[in-house]
């Protein structure tokens, strides 16, 4: 008999991206009718339908906490939200709701414990967000990316089971010489990827703005992926210099991986999670702009490993390219964070979370 699974979460492509894996999983093992409840007007919206499953959105959105005035009508969708989603669980009635995280978790998941269904909660970060904490309290079962994470959650609920990484990532990293000639960057140069994210990170591009001729100068070849926003400039600061590749989007990141000797990221749960799959060495600049100040711990947890090395966002301007120069000219050190940061990997991470999912559905 078809179960019915229910996904909710997004707002970002650390959300989404570990979604789809679990959905993907969940088609190659059972007979199953998945259902995403996903934020108006966030990426979630474009990047499920074409991933091929249906989603429906709800006008919840994050709380304002520079503004408190502009929470009212925050308020006001949040209780709409709510209301749809008791009438979505109503009219799917799912087997089990799944929560990855990102506004539209907290009413989707809400809903359905009240409504007897059962849930499963999967914090991707190592300092657990508002939400998640919230729900735990009647969820099944908490996967988990980080050891020590039952200072937020019931001890007897986690399950460490990593992060999922998009499948295709970790099938299509070739050869490193293959990877740069694709680019058309000289096969033999010392390589750095600097990832500005699907929207890009601002202190991230603005740093590379400022330092690029600096870099190339000092015989590294760049891969920038700059984000939507920051094109235009990141051409511009590039423009006439060789050994320099800018682009918005990356459609084939292992391709980009592949031709790398150090990732410049910031410090999402999920970034992180391809970083140690593939034992890339990284230097992390955390965001300032989110939750709890999440980023930050999910990249101290690799540099008390020796794993990464970690630049602020407020030192990024000033020492961000010293820093990548430094690092990609010390090959043995470059040797040890690969060697770190690929044992603290988690692979299969997906299969992992759908063996929890129908320990719970086949009770």
């Amino acid at each position: 008999m078809k179960k019915k699974i229910l996904i909710s979460g997004g707002g970002t492509g650390g959300h989404i991206f570990p979604a789809l894996s679990i959905a993907n999983a969940l088609k190659r093992r059972i007979d199953a009718e998945i259902l995403f409840v996903g934020a108006d007007n966030r990426m979630e919206m474009e990047k499920v339908p074409a991933a091929g499953y249906k989603i429906i959105g709800l006008p919840v959105a994050g709380f304002n906490r520079k503004n408190i005035f502009k929470n009212i009508s925050v308020l006001h969708k949040l209780f709409k939200s709510v209301r749809l989603a008791r009438n979505i669980i109503r009219d799917f009635k799912p087997d089990i709701a799944i929560g990855v995280g990102g506004y539209a978790s907290g009413p989707t998941l809400k809903a359905a414990q009240r409504a007897g269904v059962p849930t499963l909660v999967q914090e991707q970060n190592s300092y657990a967000g508002v939400t998640n904490k919230l729900l735990a309290a009647k969820a099944r079962k908490i996967c988990v990316a980080y050891e020590g994470m039952e200072k937020f959650f019931p001890a007897e609920k986690i399950v460490i089971t990593g992060n999922p990484v998009r499948k295709n990532l970790c099938d299509n990293t070739g050869d490193r010489a293959h990877a740069r000639a694709s680019f058309g960057l000289d096969t033999e140069k010392t390589t750095v990827l600097v990832v500005g994210g699907s929207l890009g990170a601002r202190t991230l591009n603005e740093s590379l703005e400022m330092g690029i001729r600096k870099l190339l100068e000092s015989g590294l070849q760049i891969i920038w992926q700059t984000g939507k926003f920051f094109g235009n400039r990141a051409q511009l600061a590039a423009k006439g210099l060789s050994g320099a590749v800018v682009t918005e989007f990356i459609s084939d990141m292992g391709n980009a991986y592949a031709a790398a000797d150090l990732v410049v990221s910031r410090a999402g749960a999920g970034s992180i999670s391809e970083l140690q799959i593939l034992g890339k060495p990284c230097i992390l600049v955390p965001s300032p702009n989110v939750a709890e100040d999440h980023q930050t711990k999910n990249a101290l947890a690799l540099v008390d490993k020796n794993a990464a090395i970690m630049v602020t966002d407020a030192d990024a301007g000033e020492t961000l390219a010293d820093t990548v120069i430094s690092l990609a000219a010390d090959k043995k050190k470059l040797e040890a964070m690969s060697r770190n940061i690929a044992a603290m990997a988690m692979r299969d991470s997906d299969e992992a979370i759908v063996d929890e999912i129908l320990k719970i559905i086949d009770k």
